[in-house]
């Protein structure tokens, strides 16, 4: 049945809709322009339903069930959203709130009916950039792809995370054209990741690489240099050597560190900074460094529980880290690399070199973590490394 405009509360329209099995909802016109979250947008899967919420800078995701999707939506619309789209098979719905509150519902047959059967029954139409039906070596020793260059089923998770930092890199890379890079990888660890980016930036971006993966253990670097060697990547190598103090043999456009625990990422970011690196990316491991220092009178409810103290903890290094490559000239964010269900340790720092950034920026970005460091008591490594 079709309705048009037909006036009701949001509980009952919300309800009605969730009650047409929705397969994309998009949750926009922001009741005001200084809110966090600017738009949501949310897909059914195949056993609930996934909620991306929009910052200027930022997404986050979080998996919901049917009735939490009926909750949220509910709340979005009465306190901080005038609109709500959504799309079934055969039709799509708009439910749109005036200034004055009044609550407009209407159902239609959908203008796409396509786009809306895909976004339900295939998943896996999105365009990786590792696409399906590549041979990707790396991939196939991995287990996410088979021979024939399918995803292993119960990969498919992996194969999407992996997915998601090519395309941290590839948001970077696509703004300029880059004919040559220089990269160093701390922390290479099996170095699953790095065989992939070299793939990438040398099969798919045609990029002229020489890269080194450096890491304390030599029976995993001397089979990281065989697998290399099995590959035909030429100029993929790997070292045995501490992040502190390395030297590296070229003038060093990226660098990658990956789960380096503790103040090894403050090395490596430290290093990357003095060579001058045009790219950071980082997904830093373990800070343990500021929970063992923090204490505060005035907010002492954030070091209280320890849980609470432990995760706080972890975000403040993060934010004091990406702050103080702002003052050191980059342009940073904070990223989800990796879905919070699957992992809490899903922060990755993207550094960008940025020559001309404003003297009063990197002031502001110096003094906010002073600031912070003074109320909780706190000595951060990279903080130390550069004053």
């Amino acid at each position: 049945m079709m309705m048009k405009n037909k006036e009701m509360t949001i509980e009952e329209a919300v309800k009605e809709l969730m009650g047409l099995s929705p397969v994309k909802i998009i949750i926009s016109n922001a009741v005001t322009k200084t809110q966090e979250i600017k738009k949501i947008q949310i897909e059914k899967k195949e056993k609930y339903y996934q909620i991306a919420e929009f910052t200027e800078k930022q997404v986050f995701h979080k998996n919901v069930d049917e009735k939490e999707l009926e909750r949220v939506c509910i709340a979005c619309l009465n306190e901080n959203f005038l609109q709500l789209n959504a799309w079934m098979i055969s039709s799509e719905a708009q439910i749109k709130l005036t200034r004055k509150r009044k609550v407009l519902f209407d159902v239609k047959k959908a203008d796409n009916m396509k786009m809306a059967e895909e976004v339900k029954t295939n998943n896996r139409k999105k365009n990786y950039i590792l696409a399906e039906g590549s041979v990707i070596e790396p991939l196939v020793d991995m287990g996410i792809f088979t021979k024939e260059g399918k995803i292993v089923n119960s990969m498919y998770d992996k194969y999407k995370q992996i997915n998601r930092f090519i395309e941290i890199i590839d948001d970077e890379l696509k703004k300029r054209i880059i004919t040559h890079l220089n990269i160093i990888d701390f922390g290479c660890g099996k170095s699953y990741l790095t065989f992939i980016v070299y793939y990438y930036l040398t099969a798919i971006k045609k990029i002229k690489v020489n890269m080194i993966g450096l890491d304390l253990k030599e029976d995993v670097i001397k089979k990281c240099n065989k697998a290399a060697e099995k590959y035909g990547y030429e100029n993929l190598s790997f070292e045995l050597g501490d992040i502190n103090g390395y030297n590296a043999p070229f003038k060093v456009d990226m660098v990658i560190t990956l789960h380096a625990c503790d103040m090894a990422t403050d090395f490596a970011l430290y290093n990357a900074v003095n060579w001058g690196a045009n790219y950071i990316f980082s997904v830093p491991c373990c800070q343990h460094e500021l929970n063992s220092q923090m204490k505060s009178e005035k907010f002492s409810l954030m070091t209280r529980y320890g849980i609470i103290k432990e995760r706080f903890s972890a975000l403040v290094t993060d934010a004091i880290r990406g702050n103080l490559l702002e003052y050191m000239g980059y342009n940073v964010n904070l990223l989800e690399f990796v879905d919070l269900s699957h992992t809490p340790k899903n922060i990755l720092i993207r550094a960008v070199k940025n020559p001309n950034k404003a003297k009063e920026v990197k002031e502001k970005a110096m003094d906010e973590v002073c600031r912070m460091m003074e109320e909780y008591g706190l000595s951060q490594a990279l903080y130390r490394m550069i004053v």
